[in-house]
């Protein structure tokens, strides 16, 4: 059996692959080594799934079976093994990368280190672009001695938040800014300041205030804690501040700005009756992601949307999307979360749309949406700005590969990224 099943793959060449990104074809490349190795080095839009984690993963990352799949490694053999794995999974259309990484490299194509990483020079090609302010930490640091009138806004995952963050920092995930900001700076004399752990999401949730035309002053705090313990400067650990809830005018508010950032970026709104015809195109993979935080979604969801908070969706895009030229279509109750996110899913070269409808309309399921068990520590890669034991010089060698990304995405020239 596993004779005929061999017989079923065949290799995909690196020009071919980069002629289906290109073309906006669907296509799946998969590192099957562990997330250590595939951060030193890899193409742009590969995402990566274990070898050993296949039968866990696969299915659910890439869900319909017919995806074009070309899997790779840098010959350790794993390659080969996992198109067996996926084959007898059921899927019809997979291939090795001919000679592997190093085919790819001798082909003359661009690798890409660390993880999440073209969402991380979007990042970078973003504030290239646009512009987007920032203050450094000695200067932030001092505006919080001074007891400025400032409000610092935290745009990572609240579990992040809570192990190490700037004084006084408050906890607001990245789409949660647009919809919640006013509500804890309301006085437009207030400066804001977003930061994350290095630079993405402090940038992303930057300019997210910016586009929606938030009246305060906002900043990035320049590289994220990163930059902060560089500059010798204390973080605070176990604090539990989040942001309030929103009144009807204040939320109101929110939706029509952010409604009016993703209609700039070209993003598409659908109702029900949309969403079960893009659900009958078997010839396209969808993907359908509620953009809010955890506890909303396990309280009340539209069957079938799996959860994915907004600004970790832009931030691991190729994680809960590792199948790139697929559809994607998120939803929010409220809505801004929904158009703040889809609006940066769209800059990233996504067909995504908004469902845009009366959730009373369905009976809403509870629960988790039943995503794999979350890896353990075998084979994981150590960012060099999580947690708070990180040494200064894998810390400054992190910034300064981000600062290089504009220039490594010009030469690669695949991304189809634009900024609005």
């Amino acid at each position: 059996m596993i004779t005929d099943t061999l017989d079923r793959t065949h290799t995909t060449t690196p020009a071919a692959i980069r002629t289906a990104l290109l073309a906006g074809d669907e296509i799946a490349i998969i590192d099957v080594r562990e997330e250590h190795e595939f951060a030193q080095g890899h193409p742009l839009f590969a995402a990566q799934i274990p070898l050993r984690r296949i039968d866990d993963e696969a299915r659910w990352r890439i869900p319909r079976i017919a995806t074009p799949i070309v899997v790779y490694d840098n010959g350790e053999g794993l390659a080969e093994r996992a198109a067996v794995r996926l084959l007898a999974l059921g899927f019809t259309d997979v291939s090795e990368l001919e000679g592997g990484l190093a085919g790819w490299r001798d082909a003359g194509f661009e690798l890409f280190e660390d993880v999440n990483s073209y969402s991380k020079a979007f990042g970078e090609l973003v504030e290239h672009r646009n512009h987007t302010p920032s203050l450094p930490a000695e200067e932030v640091q001092a505006l919080i001695r001074e007891k400025a009138d400032i409000a610092i806004l935290d745009a990572r995952r609240t579990d992040e938040y809570n192990t190490m963050s700037i004084p006084t920092g408050t906890s607001v995930p990245g789409a949660e800014l647009v919809l919640r900001a006013r509500a804890i700076a309301p006085d437009p004399d207030t400066t804001i300041i977003v930061n994350c752990a290095g630079r993405t999401r402090s940038i992303i949730g930057t300019q997210s205030l910016v586009n929606a035309g938030i009246p305060n002053k906002v900043y990035a705090l320049r590289n994220g804690t990163i930059g902060w313990t560089l500059a010798g400067q204390d973080l605070e650990t176990g604090q539990t501040r989040i942001a309030p809830e929103v009144d009807n005018a204040g939320v109101e508010e929110a939706r029509g700005n952010a409604r009016a950032v993703s209609y700039r970026a070209g993003v598409k709104r659908i109702g029900f009756a949309e969403l079960e015809h893009l659900k009958a195109d078997t010839g396209r993979t969808l993907y359908l992601y509620d953009v809010r935080q955890p506890k909303a979604y396990e309280a009340g969801h539209i069957p079938g949307f799996r959860n994915a908070q907004g600004g970790q969706l832009v931030q691991e895009t190729d994680h809960y999307a590792p199948v790139r030229g697929a559809r994607i279509v998120v939803a929010d109750d409220l809505g801004p979360r929904a158009d703040m996110t889809a609006s940066w899913l769209a800059q990233l070269g996504w067909d995504v749309s908004i469902l845009d409808a009366d959730w009373t309309q369905v009976t809403l399921a509870t629960g988790s949406d039943g995503a794999p068990s979350p890896r353990g520590p075998e084979g994981r890669y150590k960012r060099p700005y999580e947690g708070t034991d990180n040494k200064a010089a894998a810390m400054q060698a992190y910034l300064d590969w981000e600062y290089g990304l504009v220039d490594q995405l010009a030469r690669d020239g695949t991304h189809g990224f634009y900024v609005i």
